[in-house]
């Protein structure tokens, strides 16, 4: 029956009080340990969710130097892992550099039986919650709508309830945002969501494609139309059929097939090269660019009847430097993703790797976050991914307003929902974060209308 219970690790040098403890606790599997070289042994065959911690343990059983080093190797080996920590020296000073050292509660030795017993049961009930606040932000993250996209920043969920809105309306989308914003993210999003996700998703990069070239691939050609055709060969709108195409960076179509293009958005028929046959086909067009197209349009670059057949709807999309907190929620799923698929014995990133990942105004975007992730993954020597390995340097603040209210609402509403991020959305462990109490943290939220 042991198996069906919650795992307690007791770690405490006194032979008399094991014993005791583990009599206490009959509801828990009691594992036992009388010094670091065990607890950590122990810690990692069985991972007990739940940890006491008597920092006077041997060989400094007056002082409390080894149990501190026990409490730091259990939080780098398993951070989500609640550490009660009980000692008789210098109790008020332990107290608070242990909680300061990561650890969940503290209490005094000699021990209250009772009351150590509400602090175990609350911590396996806190425990279970945020185990089951990751799974869910897990399978948030694996992609069951709008193509996987990650986000917590209000700006960013502006965005997705707009493409969950227009998804289900058979309209051209346009998205206009920063090289490496997730546009092609979104548009699997918008098809995705849509009547059309049984149907194809292709995407070409207009770009990315020689100008000779790209009407062909847009438009097919017949067999014998240009030397080299050696067969029939259906185009991506064709390809498309039944589904969503999309054009990647649109502002790079040159004009001349920009008129083609429009005649399919009008008429939803096209003739490949070297074809005498009009082809009806139903595919719906999402489109992006990191250009200026309204700039493109007043200078003539780019066809204004186009514009508005392609631009029914338009979405844009904030840079990652506005949107506060998701630096730090997509780099840890970036560092689990790579750390997974590489084996790699990383773990999470040091404190001066989430300053600098905070303070980074990220010119790439997510696509410049990722690749730091992925070479951090590659170059950390121990658990922990630092600001070295990222190769960042904090960056500097950005100019404040001059009105010392609301300077101090911004820096509030900044601090706030980057703690949020880097603690997943745990209350304790946000206003830990903060150095604040719960009370005081739940009053700020509520003044400034944020959600964890």
């Amino acid at each position: 029956m042991t198996d069906s219970k919650p795992k307690l690790l007791i770690v405490e040098d006194d032979a008399g009080l094991q014993r005791q403890l583990r009599w206490a606790y009959d509801d828990y599997e009691v594992l036992v340990a009388g010094e670091r070289e065990s607890a950590i042994a122990t810690l990692r065959a069985e991972q007990p969710p739940v940890v006491t911690l008597d920092l006077g343990l041997p060989p400094d059983p007056d002082g409390t130097s080894e149990g501190f080093a026990t409490l730091e190797t259990i939080l780098s080996l398993q951070p989500e892992t609640k550490v009660i920590v009980a000692s008789g020296h210098g109790a008020h000073e332990s107290m608070l550099k242990a909680i300061a050292a990561g650890a969940w509660d503290f209490y005094q030795k000699p021990i209250d039986i009772d009351a150590l017993g509400l602090i175990v049961a609350r911590a396996f009930h806190v425990h279970a919650l945020e185990a089951e606040n990751r799974r869910l932000a897990e399978r948030a993250e694996a992609g069951t709508e709008l193509g996987g996209m990650i986000t917590g920043a209000p700006e960013m969920l502006k965005v997705t309830r707009t493409i969950e809105r227009v998804a289900g309306a058979d309209v051209s989308v346009m998205l206009l945002g920063a090289s490496g914003t997730g546009k092609e993210l979104l548009a699997r999003g918008v098809h995705e969501s849509s009547p059309r996700k049984s149907g194809e998703f292709v995407a070409i990069n207009c770009a990315a494609i020689p100008e000779t070239l790209l009407e062909s691939e847009l438009f097919g050609h017949e067999k014998g139309a240009f030397t080299g055709a050696v067969k029939t060969t259906e185009g991506k709108i064709e390809q498309a059929h039944g589904g969503t195409l999309f054009l990647d960076e649109v502002g790079d179509i040159p004009l001349p097939l920009q008129v083609k293009l429009l005649r399919f958005l009008q008429e939803r028929v096209i003739e490949r090269i070297g074809g005498r046959k009009p082809i009806p086909v139903d595919t719906r067009i999402v489109c992006a660019t990191h250009q200026d197209i309204d700039a493109m349009v007043a200078d003539g670059r780019f066809r204004e009847d186009l514009y508005y057949r392609l631009a029914e709807i338009v979405v844009r999309i904030p840079a990652l430097a506005e949107r506060p907190g998701d630096a730090g929620l997509l780099a840890r799923h970036f560092l689990r993703k790579y750390a997974e698929s590489m084996k790699a014995g990383v773990r999470n990133f040091a404190p001066d790797a989430l300053a600098a990942i905070d303070a980074w105004h990220w010119p790439g975007n997510v696509r410049e976050l990722e690749n730091r992730v992925k070479r951090a993954v590659i170059m950390a020597d121990g658990k922990s991914v630092t600001a070295a390995d990222l190769d960042l340097e904090s960056a500097a603040e950005d100019s404040a307003p001059i009105n010392l209210k609301a300077a101090r609402e911004t820096a509030d509403r900044k601090a706030i929902r980057h703690a949020l991020a880097r603690a997943e959305g745990n209350i304790s462990g946000t206003a830990r974060l903060l150095g604040i109490s719960r009370p005081t943290l739940y009053d700020l939220m509520k003044a400034y209308d944020l959600q964890p």
